[in-house]
């Protein structure tokens, strides 16, 4: 039994002195130059600086506390992120000062990928060797893209976001899936050897089957967002406000998007789709609604609990998809050797 989890994720800035050293963490050995850093700190200071990342990683643990107690596991839950406080190194250092000897994983992704995945793998082995000999076991969980609690939300949040269009354009409303971009090297790099690769965008896609035929939708559409890097480098496409054009050329005037990649309504969900894709639809005349994120749903909590239960008790495995889910492993050992290999760096071969 383990003595703990410990919660994952990217990290994000509590106020505006927080911006530019964040977002230099995010970007370092990247090549980023500073006036696309710059420009990148103006979305966050356009919400007074503060990201809503760690304030929603807070409303998760406390959830998942109450869910942990009342399934009578007694596991304290520990916070650590990648790029901002708390650190993960400095997390890592806590649960060891505390005892702390084994603990599970929680990344707040839920996909394969070298961003998905192994850079949490990363983050692992990063901390354990800054703790050193004492630090404690660390088993991350299972990717959970295809999980029926995860699938019941997103589904349940755009049943919502449909009830949100003018009763007259709900027939002819267009179900748009986004996820986060990646270059396309890292794509095609995605997923154990021998897997075929693209492990990323097929769970994407998969995951976003699931959602829309949990809604009744026989058509939809998956999109990208939130790409960067200098233009000469080709990610997956198409960006979601490209993709309204497209379908306002069509014909379409309603349009429901459903951030599927994304855990949390966090800073590249509220600036991507909730400012620039609201806006585009609007100077278009489409009527538009977007999906809530599942991590402040009761049932994000609840799936958590259950993937901690495969680990502890041999609980079921429960999975609707049909690509494979990989990411279980401890230390920051990699599913496979050369598994989602990183994507090249400016200067690196």
């Amino acid at each position: 039994m383990p003595d703990a989890l410990l919660l994952l994720s990217f990290g994000g800035p509590e106020g505006p002195e927080d911006v530019l050293p964040f977002l230099e963490n995010v970007t370092r050995g990247r090549g980023v130059p500073p006036e696309r850093l710059a420009e990148v700190a103006q979305h966050y200071l356009h919400f007074g600086g503060i990201s809503p990342i760690n304030a929603l990683n807070r409303e998760i643990i406390a959830a998942l506390e109450a869910d942990l107690a009342d399934a009578g596991l007694d596991l304290p839950v520990y916070f650590g992120n990648r790029n901002w406080h708390p650190m993960v190194e400095d997390t890592v250092a806590r649960m060891t000062a505390d005892g702390v000897r084994s603990a599970l994983v929680f990344p707040t992704s839920a996909w394969g990928g070298y961003s998905g995945c192994r850079q949490y793998d990363e983050d692992i082995t990063r901390a354990r060797a800054a703790v050193g000999a004492d630090a404690p076991e660390l088993v991350k969980l299972r990717q959970y893209f295809d999980h029926p609690l995860l699938i019941e939300s997103f589904a349940d949040a755009i049943t919502a976001a449909v009830a949100r269009i003018p009763a007259e354009r709900r027939a002819g409303v267009r179900l748009v899936f986004t996820a986060h971009s990646i270059p396309v090297a890292a794509d095609l790099a995605a997923g154990p050897p021998g897997d075929g690769g693209r492990l990323y965008s097929r769970q994407v896609a998969d995951a976003a089957r699931l959602c829309a035929a949990a809604t009744g939708f026989a058509e939809y559409d998956v999109v990208w967002q939130s790409r960067s890097g200098p233009p000469q480098v080709p990610w997956l496409e198409p960006d979601i406000v490209d993709h309204l054009d497209v379908l306002h050329g069509k014909g379409v005037d309603a349009v429901v998007v459903c951030p599927v990649g994304f855990v949390s309504d966090h800073l590249e969900v509220i600036w991507d789709l909730d400012n620039e894709a609201a806006a585009r639809a609007g100077e278009l005349g489409m009527a538009f609604a977007r999906a809530a994120t599942p991590g402040t749903d009761a049932r994000f909590a609840r799936m958590i609990v259950e993937l901690i239960r495969e680990r502890t008790d041999a609980g079921p495995v429960r999975a609707l998809g049909d690509v494979p889910g990989y990411g279980c492993t401890a230390d920051g050992a990699l599913c496979a050797p050369s598994c989602c290999e990183p994507p090249a760096r400016p200067g690196r071969r």
